[in-house]
């Protein structure tokens, strides 16, 4: 379906009639498991000589589906679906990381994902070097002879600074290694990474793509463009010991890495997604570009709003001509800067603890990409696990505010904002 526009894809990519019923609606298959044809289908299956269904914790039809759309709205290769965004970015660095390799990873992230490489992986002995998203050379002074990738993200959260993905792509490559973007605050539909260099796009689908706050799931993208066999990824170029020997870059090409991280990642570590949830997120990308246009369209009228309010000291929007990443916002996105954005108010910490606990129409809660307008004060939630200097570093500081606009009327969302600061 390659020929469609990106609306007809939200829609229609990876997705038939059923076959047997004729549904119209993908449906849920609920099952845990799948009939063979017979016993040499079952070992062509567990040899993956040919693909298909054995156990829905590595592939299930419905998963499928979702796959196939993320995978062309994004222009990849392949994609893989998992249970939660923090699932995608272990099962994409199992397939590329071992003991005491190390990923060089901007500083500006979720905070989860802070705790997540910092902490979680330092179990594997993996190591991780911050780097400044604003200066991409940054990235370039940190790679050494351990590193396996460089990590990013499209669009930042919290702070919203717009990654130069061009810029890192060729740092990246340059010396060998892919570079990772997290793409859930821009969605396909403002950012297209791979466009741009990317070799692998991961998503936390529970925000942007579901976009309901119904529904926890993850996706990771192959772009099908990186040399897996340059040897510094044995996982992929070396004999598989899972598969008698089989060497993964060599059999699959362009198609590797998403198997390796389906065959070896998913299957041996287990964060696989339920079909139900998979059904949800993929009904909700039928909406997409709708949603995102309209959150970005709010988020701007709500940041130029803030902008002119004497009780706030600053906003930080790239959709604001004044702002930092302001000319990487027309270079990346144009058609809108997303709608997770910061600003801070006056009173600081103490302020921003009264502003959420103050609104009405605004969800107070650690989520964003929801239809409704969600607020959080970072500080003292998602990033509460950092100390003072780090918390700053990421764009969280004590006076932060954290809004993920949604599709509400503008005005609605701005009268909340304004009763909340009286």
């Amino acid at each position: 379906m390659s020929d469609y526009g990106f609306s007809t894809l939200s829609v229609h990519a990876g997705a038939q009639p059923d076959p047997a019923t004729g549904a119209r609606a993908t449906p849920i298959y609920q099952t845990t498991a799948f009939v063979f044809e017979d016993a040499d289908h079952a070992a062509a299956l567990f040899n993956l000589q040919v693909f298909g269904n054995i156990y829905s914790r590595i592939m299930n039809p419905t998963n499928a589906v979702l796959e196939e759309r993320v995978a062309a709205l994004e222009g990849g290769r392949a994609a893989l679906s998992c249970a939660s965004g923090h699932a995608a970015q272990l099962l994409a660095l199992h397939t590329l990381m071992e003991p005491g390799a190390n990923i060089v990873a901007a500083r500006q992230l979720y905070g989860g994902s802070i705790n997540q490489f910092s902490q979680g992986f330092a179990k594997f002995d993996w190591h991780v070097k911050w780097a400044d998203t604003t200066d991409p050379d940054s990235f370039k002074a940190l790679i050494d002879a351990k590193t396996k990738a460089l990590y990013a993200e499209s669009i930042a959260n919290p702070g919203g600074l717009i990654t130069d993905i061009e810029a890192l792509a060729r740092i990246a490559h340059d010396a060998g290694v892919p570079l990772i973007i997290d793409n859930t605050l821009a969605t396909p539909y403002l950012i297209r990474p791979i466009e741009w260099g990317a070799d692998i796009v991961l998503h936390s689908a529970t925000k942007f793509l579901g976009g309901h706050g119904n529904s926890m799931a993850g996706v990771l993208v192959d772009a099908g463009k990186f040399d897996y066999g340059n040897g510094k990824y044995p996982t992929l170029s070396e004999p598989c010991p899972s598969y008698h020997g089989m060497k993964l870059w060599e059999t699959f090409g362009d198609m590797a890495f998403a198997i390796a991280c389906r065959v070896l990642g998913l299957r041996d570590l287990g964060p696989a997604l339920s079909p139900m949830n998979a059904f949800l997120v993929q009904t909700g990308m039928e909406t997409l570009p709708l949603r995102m246009q309209k959150h970005c369209d709010n988020a701007l009228q709500v940041a130029k709003w803030l902008k002119a309010n004497d009780k706030v000291s600053w906003v930080n929007y790239a959709g604001l001509e004044d702002n930092a990443s302001y000319a990487l916002h027309r270079k990346y996105c144009p058609k809108g800067a997303g709608s997770v954005f910061t600003f801070g108010l006056k009173g600081g910490y103490e302020a921003g603890v009264k502003m959420v606990n103050g609104v009405q129409l605004f969800s107070h809660l650690a989520n964003i990409g929801d239809t409704r307008s969600l607020i959080i004060h970072p500080a003292s939630t998602t990033h509460r696990q950092l100390n003072d200097e780090d918390r700053v570093k990421a764009g969280a500081g004590p006076d932060v505010v954290r809004l993920s606009i949604g599709i509400e009327d503008a005005a609605d969302i701005i009268a909340d904002l304004e009763q909340a600061m009286t």
